[in-house]
């Protein structure tokens, strides 16, 4: 591997460390990297925010698409100090980069008390049946806002 991308790395690393010191959130960081250069960086920030979603992955995407003027993230790799969470891969594949590096793994996470492996098997359960109902409702009355957008021109694909 070579050196930049362990300097980002070690950048993400950083973040998730400076998140110990000021408590801002749980020990993890995330950078955002296009062309060798840091175009967004955070850490998490779900208990200082009271933002279950600021995770540093997320906060870091936020970050690079509010510099980088766009909502997608083409041409760009993340590090982050740990393999996403369900919600932060989702948002990634969102943003669509070309690569994701990752230090810790998600059994390290879970082993420092960050388990995220009942999301993974809520995923695969029906969804009437997981631990949070999820019930349908209304649907055709949100299937006209979908055939508006189909017919709307002009519109921002993504």
């Amino acid at each position: 591997m070579n050196q930049d991308k362990k300097e980002f790395m070690a950048e993400a690393i950083r973040l998730a460390k400076e998140n110990l010191k000021t408590g801002n959130g749980g020990p993890f960081g995330a950078v955002v990297v296009k062309n060798g250069i840091i175009v967004g960086k955070a850490g998490n920030s779900v208990t200082s925010t009271n933002d279950p979603t600021a995770h540093a992955e997320v906060n870091a995407i936020r970050d690079a698409c509010k510099n980088l003027n766009t909502f997608q993230l083409d041409d760009c790799e993340i590090y982050t100090s740990c393999e996403p969470c369900p919600m932060c891969l989702g948002a990634i594949y969102w943003a669509r980069p070309k690569a994701v590096y990752y230090a810790c793994t998600k059994t390290d996470a879970a082993n420092a008390g960050f388990d995220d492996s009942f999301i993974y098997e809520e995923i695969n359960i029906p969804m009437n049946n997981r631990k949070i109902p999820a019930l349908q409702m209304m649907q055709s009355e949100a299937q006209k806002v979908f055939e508006e957008w189909i017919k709307l021109d002009g519109k921002i694909e993504y």
